[in-house]
């Protein structure tokens, strides 16, 4: 596979994900009594779709220092609500809640120097806001910073660090980090290959239904590398990830589907159809 991982999914995808949390999480619960009305307000507002006026009054309690409104103050920025879509102040208001350790300003901030938004692409600092959340236990901010060792990226090249990193948000159950620790193990990259492992953790990320961890599964089980060789499961799983790709992986889809129907003369119709059957019957985890 090369040195380069293929570790992101649609990153400004992400970046708005995490916004919509913002939005969510700030809005309902809010600061501390001292500014309690004003947020109540603001948030009244917010929740009748009058952006504008509770862009008001979570600016008002931004300037005045308070962390949670200036990451949600941010968040409208980047989003467009209550004011026209500003990429430039949403990183001005995430910056200051990021200075006071706000969490998931630091979050943003991280991501948008990643992806060069409104600012200059800057590996080293995205990686300085990334470890920061990422030791308090962020499993984002983990498995980010275990792509920039594996990848080189702001820090130095280091697959043993990618490798701990990737494993702490594994094991809080973020799919992605699943699928990269997968493919370390597969690949012998900061640790001896072991295919067994990196079945178990492609699973774990197939069964919350990443699309490339449910290829990646479907290929152990065609070439019997750390599980059973079974057709059956094969082509479940390759089928599962051709129907879950999402419309910017149109490439990887197309991949997918081609190797699905290069199972499928291998197998009886009775084959075929029992994998069908278990396709059918699969839910993701949650």
């Amino acid at each position: 596979m090369g040195r380069r991982l293929n570790v992101h999914y649609g990153q400004r995808i992400e970046l708005q994900g995490m916004v919509a949390s913002a939005l969510l999480v700030l809005a309902m619960f809010g600061p501390g009594d001292t500014v309690a009305q004003t947020f109540d307000e603001a948030r009244a507002a917010y929740s009748r779709g009058e952006y504008a006026l509770a862009l008001e009054s979570f600016r008002t309690l931004a300037e005045q220092g308070n962390a949670d409104a200036q990451a949600l103050v941010g968040s409208m920025y980047d989003e467009g609500r209550g004011v026209p879509e500003d990429d430039s102040e949403a990183v001005l208001w995430y910056r200051q809640a990021a200075e006071q350790g706000h969490d998931l300003a630091q979050r943003l901030l991280g991501l948008m120097y990643l992806l060069g938004d409104a600012i200059p692409q800057n590996d080293i600092e995205a990686a300085q806001w990334v470890r920061w959340v990422a030791e308090r236990g962020d499993d984002w901010g983990q498995f980010e910073l275990g792509s920039m060792y594996a990848e080189g990226r702001g820090v130095p090249q280091d697959d043993v660090e990618a490798v701990r990193w990737f494993r702490q948000a594994a094991e809080q159950d973020l799919a992605q980090a699943q699928y990269n620790l997968g493919l370390m193990y597969y690949e012998g990259r900061g640790m001896p290959q072991d295919y067994a492992e990196a079945v178990r953790w492609f699973r774990q990320a197939a069964e919350q239904g990443a699309a490339r961890a449910q290829h990646r599964l479907g290929l152990m089980y065609l070439l019997g590398r750390g599980v059973r060789q079974d057709s059956v499961q094969a082509h479940k799983w390759v089928n599962l990830a051709a129907s879950r790709y999402s419309s910017s992986e149109r490439e990887l889809r197309e991949g997918t589907v081609q190797f699905r129907d290069e199972v499928a003369p291998k197998m009886t119709p009775a084959q075929i159809a029992e994998a069908q059957r278990l396709a059918r019957k699969w839910r993701p985890e949650q």
